[in-house]
């Protein structure tokens, strides 16, 4: 018995001691909970990536117990859930790293550090690593590093977006502007001359827009001709041969944009007939503000290839005439060519100096002026603009453009029932070819601006760089590639008001001057015969007294006598 009682109280014992093991593992296990706690907390709060190892290290071994008991559903959701914790972590310190660089000022850098940056010289501390630089500069000299160009560029955006708490202290605007311009020329391939003029033009954000969109095509789009089928069975025709096609949009009936196509789509059966022609959007737009009617005469003064043409003879559905003009020799093959595939009847080719067109023809009803300019809104087809135009490019074409537009007003019958009206476009976006030249016919001719009946595109400019125009230039239409998606474009519609070879402004002013001229006359004649009155009655005066003298001396010879 007494062995008994001693067993029973040394398990006492042993439960008592285990009981107190067990507290101080429990307890320990507590405080090391409370620990990782506070580090994970710490972690997080610092956003570093350590956390993310911590909970992975404290969790792995509950996490392999417990995976064995759930389903693969439920791991892969774990997973998922973990990958997203970590990307909000990672958002968040990127996020505070962007608002600090924000806050902070952005340090022009010089010519020469730019320059060093764009060879991408970087100084290394070991021998060999500047050998092997000095290799590769070498070969690879003059090359700019566009990724550094690029960062620089969008840190200059972001300064000149809020230019007064971000700029430099020592930094003007125009080194913001200069080093921009530099960093787009080079990225892109401009001349410094065309990226200052589309900066000066539109804003920088625009600016940039608008050089991205000159980087990509325009999509296709082709011009249903209404005298041989209609644009529904077109599109059909042409979808069962594997094209993918839309219509071009509510503001035009004949237009079809073609995302891709399994065939050639300038050589289909159908483009042979001459049921489609393949015409950029852009140019629907001057043949829609001319609207011609039927049994009209009407002069196409820029004519190839005949897209424009074609389209005037589907409105006019082949009646009255159009004279399809054109300069170049060269480019006649393709204008009847373009006329004979379409069926235009009713066409009749010249080619003659738009300039001397007056001359030749007479009055028509209606003019149409495609002018030839210097091509900034078809970048994105002819690359070569980029660095081929300038100042004195510009400057001529503006003078050719003024002088045509003069001989197509004077071609146009303001006694026309139907008509009297001209077209102007071009495909540039510069001022000096577009509202310069319109504000310059409005001087010249008596003619005014009317609505060009397209329900979109962006106003005229009425004011440019300290230049400002009629007020009615407003109602011109300008459009965008990073706008509208489609070429950049300038139309213009003109309505002529009389035959008169000088406008309303002229002919005020000279009369104006002639009636000033009149009355200095009549003052000047009036002045005079004051004078001569005036001389006159002075000289009878003095006959009169000398004819009193006279008398005098007689009566006194008279008394001596």
């Amino acid at each position: 018995e007494e062995e008994e009682e001693e067993e029973e109280e040394e398990g006492k014992k042993s439960k008592r001691g285990g009981g107190k093991k067990k507290q101080q593992l429990f307890d320990e296990e507590e405080e090391d909970d409370s620990e990782s706690d506070v580090d994970l907390d710490d972690d997080e709060f610092i956003g570093g990536e350590d956390s993310d190892d911590s909970e992975s290290e404290s969790s792995e071994p509950e996490s392999e117990d417990e995976e064995d008991e759930l389903l693969p559903i439920e791991r892969k959701s774990r997973k998922m859930d973990a990958e997203k914790a970590k990307k909000t972590s990672e958002s968040r310190l990127e996020q505070l790293q962007v608002n600090v660089r924000d806050e902070e000022t952005y340090q022009l850098p010089s010519s020469s550090s730019s320059e060093s940056s764009d060879e991408g010289d970087d100084d290394d501390d070991d021998d060999d690593d500047d050998e092997r630089r000095k290799k590769s500069t070498s070969s690879t000299k003059g090359i700019p590093d566009l990724t550094s160009i690029q960062q620089r560029i969008q840190e200059v955006v972001r300064v000149l977006a809020d230019f007064k708490n971000r700029r430099a202290p020592d930094r003007s605007r125009n080194d913001y502007l200069e080093r921009l311009t530099s960093d787009l020329a080079t990225y892109y391939g401009y001349n410094h001359f065309l990226i200052r003029y589309f900066i000066d033009t539109f804003s920088v954000p625009e600016t940039m827009e608008l050089l991205e969109a000159n980087e990509t095509q325009r999509p296709v789009t082709l011009r249903t001709n209404t005298l041989k089928i209609r644009r529904r069975d077109l599109a059909a025709q042409l979808i069962n041969r594997g094209v993918n096609l839309d219509p071009i949009g509510k503001w035009s009936k004949v237009g079809l944009l073609v995302y891709d196509s399994r065939v050639p789509i300038g050589a289909t059966p159908e483009y042979m007939a001459g049921m489609y022609m393949l015409q950029s959007a852009s140019s629907f737009l001057p043949c829609m503000a001319l609207s011609p009617q039927e049994g009209e005469r009407v002069l196409d003064v820029a004519a190839a290839p005949g897209g424009k043409t074609t389209y005037l003879a589907a409105l006019m559905r082949n009646t009255g005439i159009i004279f399809a003009n054109e300069f170049q020799k060269k480019r006649l093959n393709s204008l009847v060519a373009n006329l004979q595939r379409m069926g235009c009847t009713n066409s009749v080719v010249c080619n003659y100096d738009g300039r001397q067109l007056p001359k030749v023809l007479g009055y028509v009803d209606r003019v149409l002026l495609d002018a030839p300019c210097s091509g900034t809104g078809v970048i994105a087809k002819d690359s070569s603009v980029k660095v081929s135009k300038s100042t004195e490019d510009i400057a001529k074409c503006a003078h050719l453009q003024k002088e045509l537009l003069v001989a197509a007003v004077d071609c146009c019958d303001a006694n026309s029932k139907s008509g009297g009206y001209v077209v102007y476009s071009t495909c540039s976006v510069t001022v000096e070819e577009n509202e310069q030249v319109v504000d310059y016919i409005l001087k010249k001719r008596d003619v005014k601006i009317v609505s060009t009946g397209l329900e979109f595109g962006r106003k005229g400019f009425t004011s440019y760089r300290g230049k400002t125009f009629h007020p009615s230039v407003s109602e011109c239409r300008r459009f965008y590639p990073h706008v509208h998606n489609m070429d950049g474009f300038f139309v213009c519609k003109l309505q002529k008001m009389s035959n008169r070879t000088t406008s309303i402004i002229t002919t005020t002013t000279s009369m104006a001057s002639n009636n000033s001229s009149k009355n200095t006359r009549v003052e000047k004649k009036i002045a005079s015969s004051s004078d001569e009155e005036e001389g006159d009655i002075e000289e009878e005066e003095e006959e009169e007294n000398k004819m009193k003298k006279k008398m005098m001396m007689i009566k006194k010879m008279m008394m001596k006598k």
